[in-house]
């Protein structure tokens, strides 16, 4: 482990000073589509703050989660998931997921312990494999779907993929997100990981991300709820503004988001407005419910559905819809 010693900082404290030092930094967890990232994010910080979908991409912007500790400060920034690209996006997803990941002090590579490894988790280890300095964990979830003897021939797996591609783990930790098992503990081996530092962000944040970008997740996820079969990938949504409305008295606030939804193609309207405009309206009831526990206000949501020709091809609308 010669590399780590390059990323402690030189011991300026004074021989008296015993307490350990403050340690901050960022982690992103990794791992092909419905690894349990999402989810494990969400039971170390303890409250919803990435996008959970059984599908892959749904969770495309750097959604970061903070983990408190009176020692520490975990800042997990959460990457897209890498893949082989087939389109403009796929490879610029690529490019800012190699950057996040050497830029962070510690990866966390998820492979779920209800699945053989496979050639996605193959390809992903070897361009781990490439980063060199960045300590890296794997971390087997939803260990609660299976037997300790399945569990027991994962992690020698695991350990012998990490030999095969030159490939050496800081840790593997088994963990249950689901049943609460082990995510302590997996705190716990993250924090010597990362380096010392004062906290990063005040007590009280959860996450950095712009709320804007937290509320059209949201709208995201619950127009994709149904419908993923049929619009997998095509949906993107963009906040045109949130604002207090101006009549409310102060005990009684009111935010009136306006919101676009933007599809590919026009065949694809009906599917989200559904028959008399019904399924856009559940929609928007489902996610408002979301947006308000997030803000903690009361909100009057407004959406509308527009359509963006091909916009996962076109690098003008890309960057219009924050790609």
């Amino acid at each position: 482990m010669g590399a780590m010693s390059a990323r402690t900082s030189s011991p300026e404290t004074s021989p008296e000073a015993t307490e350990a030092p403050h340690r901050a930094g960022f982690a992103c967890f990794v791992g092909r589509p419905n690894a349990g990232k999402s989810t494990l994010t969400n039971a170390l910080v303890g409250q919803k703050v990435a996008i959970t979908s059984n599908r892959p991409q749904t969770t495309r912007h750097t959604v970061r989660g903070i983990v408190h500790r009176p020692e520490a400060q975990l800042i997990l920034v959460d990457t897209p998931g890498l893949h082989k690209p087939r389109t403009l996006l796929g490879e610029r997803l690529n490019d800012v997921v190699r950057t996040t990941w050497a830029e962070v002090d510690v990866i966390g590579f998820c492979l779920p312990a209800d699945q053989k490894l496979g050639p996605g988790d193959r390809y992903i280890a070897k361009e781990l494999a490439a980063i060199k300095k960045t300590p890296k964990v794997a971390v087997v979830t939803k260990t609660d779907l299976v037997d300790s003897q399945t569990l027991a021939e994962q992690l020698i797996a695991i350990d012998q993929l990490g030999k095969e591609l030159g490939l050496e783990w800081a840790e593997i930790v088994p963990v249950s997100a689901v049943g609460g098992q082990q995510v302590g503990l997996l705190a716990d081996l993250l924090v010597p990981l990362l380096p010392e530092s004062p906290p990063l962000y005040p007590e009280g944040d959860l996450t950095d991300e712009p709320e804007q970008v937290m509320v059209a997740e949201l709208i995201r996820e619950a127009a994709l709820e149904g419908v993923r079969d049929e619009l997998p990938h095509s949906i993107a949504v963009v906040v045109e503004e949130m604002l207090p409305r101006e009549d409310r008295p102060a005990d009684k606030p009111l935010l009136d988001i306006h919101a676009n939804v933007y599809i590919e193609r026009p065949s694809q309207k009906g599917i989200i407005i559904g028959p008399k405009g019904k399924r856009l309206k559940e929609v928007g009831t489902k996610s408002r419910k979301h947006i308000e526990a997030l803000l903690g206000t009361p909100v009057f949501l407004d959406l509308h559905v527009k359509v963006a020709k091909d916009w996962q091809r076109d690098p003008k609308q890309l960057r219009k819809l924050g790609f």
